[in-house]
């Protein structure tokens, strides 16, 4: 146990973290988050986490909001996530392989410039519904599977908020198929809304960066 516990540390600390959050018209609904709306309870966590990445790399994370289009905001700590989150309001559809390739080359580009941290990078995906271009999100982690020399360098780890059933189907499949369609590794974790078990959307944000 101490063991797992002083590997799960060192892998965290010297990690870069992205985050990228779906904005799409439906985040406005409000559901099984407290009566909060999903975007009020997201830009909450997103606090949250912010504070907590501080922790391991105070240089901030990297955060894109995303819908139809995306927009990245670099080296984002916790006093700056108001202020972003204040330039966008729920709307559009979910585009989310234009997001998710932007944030994989960024990645790779700055590996290959020496820029990347030692111990890679965590990228969490929070989204309420299926993306609109499934196939092309499934080949994009397969190609950034293949362009890492082990598994922990790059995790995906993709959340769903509310209860769109096409959405956590997508999301279970990626998470339990993609070594058998091609994948290197089995880079994506995913967590759906049965798995939250009455977890916060924040705790189930800090697991997702400190496991």
């Amino acid at each position: 146990m101490t063991n797992n516990s002083l590997e799960n540390n060192s892998l965290v600390e010297q990690r870069d973290y992205t985050l990228i959050i779906d904005k799409s018209g439906s985040m406005s609904t409000q559901d099984q988050l407290g009566g909060k709306s999903r975007w009020v309870a997201v830009q909450e966590s997103t606090l949250a986490l912010a504070k907590k990445c501080e922790e391991l790399d105070p240089d901030g994370i990297t955060l894109y909001l995303f819908s139809s289009k995306y927009k990245r905001y670099d080296n984002v700590t916790s006093d700056k996530v108001s202020q972003v989150f204040e330039e966008h309001q729920p709307m559009g559809k979910t585009d989310l392989a234009g997001v998710l390739y932007d944030a994989l080359n960024n990645y790779f580009e700055r590996k290959e410039d020496g820029e990347a941290k030692p111990n890679g990078e965590t990228i969490v995906v929070i989204t309420d519904g299926e993306p609109e271009d499934r196939k092309s999100v499934i080949r994009l982690i397969i190609e950034a599977s293949r362009k890492i020399d082990r598994d922990e360098e790059l995790g995906i780890s993709l959340i769903q908020v509310g209860r769109d059933k096409l959405a956590t189907k997508f999301l279970k499949a990626l998470d339990t198929q993609l070594e058998s369609i091609g994948a290197k590794f089995d880079i994506v974790n995913t967590v759906t809304i049965e798995d939250m078990r009455g977890m916060t959307l924040a705790e189930v944000l800090l697991n997702a960066v400190t496991k």
